[in-house]
């Protein structure tokens, strides 16, 4: 036990102490102990003499939790009241001041010892002071304070007013301790945090803050200002590679790296897929001929790579076909771009000859292609299935070319001529929108002497009807449908001359005796013969009135027997809308109209032409009429027209 007496009141001076042997002597007197008494001289002048006196050092025992809060509440029962000075006068009565001058610090700790054994011992006959409640630990052992180690004397700077305090000796806080002590305070360093190079492009101008949100950040949307977006992020480059870089900067140079097309108008990959189409596909429903000797692939198409025009021709030709089947945009619009620049190119090449000079024989200086382009754009509006007329401005051009010039080259020649002479005889039996058909006689020399030079020849025309003379009877008919038509129109009686009849006599005669100059039992001289029954179907619808006939009804029965024996796929099914058409309007009896509905269905699956469709509305118009008992369904001519249908039936 350490005790200080640094200081003092004078009055307390010659009082005798008695300190405790233990914590609880001072609670509990009635335990004896040995009395030791000395006298204390006066208080010490020097700071040596002013040193704590030390006791030998006792082990302390663990402090329980509460043991702060016992002690003040001990030490307020054992006050009760009172002053500690008058709790403890009777430990000072012992006390001689007098020679404590001359005494060391050891010295003086041991009297202190025994005084305060023999103060014990004269108080032990006393009784407890009921006004004191010791607190009794659960060994019987009561502690009213803890034994502390001090610094032994040796340590330096004690201060005047008391020892100096340390951490392991802080000084106690006043006042009821907490509950929940107060965490320890802690040093927050603040990040430094730099300039951000990410957010927009007006707030970087503005020097605003960005929340960086995208596509436009809040704080320009909440300040009504237009956000600029965010710079494109960059890579990051090291110094040689930024040499390098200008380097190629500085001796860089711009050459154009394209180059030219090997044909003009094959440009881009649909391009090339038309190309293919028109090859292997669309060449195949325009003639008879197949693969090996196709007159499309053998002779246009080599024309076509030396020449633009007509290479966008087929090209626009081609993609509507495919178009018919896939109708996509990207697919339309390069369409749409050959058929321009075909039109165009094709009206310069006319202008072009119309004012150059003529050949010798007055003809005019016109190069094929131009002629083949003129027919190409006539299949076009066929097989976009155009009813306008939109054909007739193409094929009044080519009837003007072809009449009034002859090719260098022969087999262009022929084919040209057969595959026009071919579909403006079909024209002319479908539409009234036309010229008059010119004829003379049996003997009719409409087309030129060469164009015959092989008709004898099997598998030689393009076409059926035109080189084996079918097309001579069928432009007669037509010749007398147009007077016939004349006559109904004015109201004259009789409505059939005899002038007429007897044409139509020596025409049945012909169509009777003709002969095909195909092999026999082939899908060409099936094809061959289909047409010779329709040509005679033809020529009694337009002799007799409109009305059910046995002969009629049987020479219709023939045809589709023909009809039917052709294979779905084969070549020839090319041909077959117009005889269809012929068919279907002499069809009056109704079990005649599924055959023939069966023959536009497998045409239409093979070819998928656009004339298909609005030649079938027309045949089912005219059986409507049949089955009322009209008689205007003689006219099919007139019937079209008042529908507002023109186009080429082929």
């Amino acid at each position: 036990m350490v005790i200080i007496l640094n200081h003092y009141p004078k009055s307390l001076e010659n009082l005798s102490f008695r300190p405790p042997s233990s914590s609880s002597n001072l609670l509990n007197r009635s335990t004896p102990s040995p009395t030791t008494t000395e006298t204390l001289a006066a208080p010490p002048t020097s700071q040596w003499d002013r040193l704590p006196l030390q006791r030998e050092p006792v082990a302390p025992r663990p402090r329980p939790t509460s043991l702060r809060t016992s002690d003040n509440a001990v030490r307020k029962q054992s006050m009760n009241g009172r002053s500690p000075l008058e709790i403890n006068t009777s430990m000072f009565s012992a006390i001689d001041y007098s020679s404590a001058s001359s005494m060391s610090a050891s010295t003086m700790a041991s009297e202190l010892a025994s005084s305060s054994s023999d103060s014990d011992g004269e108080d032990a006959s006393n009784e407890p002071d009921p006004d004191i409640v010791p607190k009794t630990e659960d060994d019987g052992e009561t502690y009213i304070e803890e034994i502390k180690r001090v610094e032994s004397s040796e340590s330096p700077d004690i201060k005047a007013d008391g020892p100096k305090r340390s951490a392991a000796n802080p000084k106690k806080r006043r006042g009821r301790p907490r509950k929940n002590p107060p965490s320890p305070a802690t040093t927050m360093t603040k990040v430094a945090k730099g300039r951000s190079k990410t957010g927009c492009l007006t707030c970087r101008r503005r020097k605003k803050k960005c929340d960086e949100g995208k596509p436009a950040c809040n704080n320009c949307q909440k300040n009504a200002v237009v956000c600029e977006g965010y710079p494109p992020k960059g890579v990051w480059r090291s110094g040689k590679q930024r040499s390098e870089e200008v380097l190629l900067r500085r001796f860089s140079f711009t050459i154009p790296r394209g180059l030219p097309f090997l044909v003009d108008g094959i440009e881009t990959e649909i391009d090339r897929r038309f190309l293919d189409h028109f090859v292997f596909e669309l060449s195949q429903v325009l003639t008879l001929h197949d693969n090996t000797s196709n007159p499309f692939k053998d002779i246009l198409l080599p024309m076509a790579t030396q020449h633009k025009g007509l290479m966008h021709s087929l090209m626009a030709l081609s993609g509507s076909h495919i178009i018919a089947k896939e109708p996509k945009d990207e697919l339309s619009r390069r369409q749409q771009h050959h058929s321009d620049t075909a039109i165009s190119i094709l009206h310069a090449d006319i202008t072009k000859a119309n004012e150059a000079n003529r050949d010798e024989d007055g003809s005019l200086i016109v190069e094929d292609p131009t002629i083949a382009s003129t027919i190409v754009h006539c299949l076009l509006c066929i097989s976009e299935g155009l009813t306008k007329g939109e054909y007739r401005a193409p094929f009044e051009a080519a009837r003007s070319l072809i009449t009034d010039r002859k090719s260098k080259n022969p087999e262009f020649q022929q084919f040209i001529w057969e595959f026009f002479t071919y579909h403006d005889v079909s024209n002319s039996m479908t539409s009234l929108a036309r010229q008059p058909v010119r004829h003379n006689s049996v003997d009719d020399q409409y087309l030129p002497d060469f164009v015959f030079q092989n008709a004898t020849q099997p598998r030689v025309g393009v076409l059926v009807g035109v080189l084996d003379g079918l097309y001579k009877y069928l432009k007669r008919i037509t010749a007398l449908r147009d007077n016939i038509r004349a006559r109904k129109a004015a109201g004259l009686q009789p409505v059939v001359l005899y002038e007429y009849l007897a044409q139509a006599v020596d025409i049945d005669a012909a169509i009777h005796n003709w002969e095909s100059n195909q092999e026999p039992q082939t899908p060409r001289w099936i094809a061959a013969e289909l047409f010779r029954q329709c040509t005679w179907v033809y020529l009694f619808r337009t002799i007799q009135a409109s009305k059910p006939n046995t002969n009629l009804c049987s020479a219709v029965d023939s045809a589709l027997e023909y009809l039917r024996l052709l294979p779905p796929q084969e070549s020839t099914t090319c041909l077959l809308l117009l005889p269809l058409f012929i068919l279907g309007c002499a069809a009056f009896e109704p079990r005649q109209r599924p055959d023939l509905e069966d023959g536009f269905n497998n045409l239409q699956a093979y070819s998928n032409l656009g004339n298909i469709k609005p030649a079938r509305e027309i045949v089912r118009r005219v059986w409507e009429m049949m089955d009322a008992g009209d008689e205007k369904s003689w006219d099919w001519e007139t019937i079209m027209a008042d529908m507002g249908i023109d186009l080429l039936v082929t």
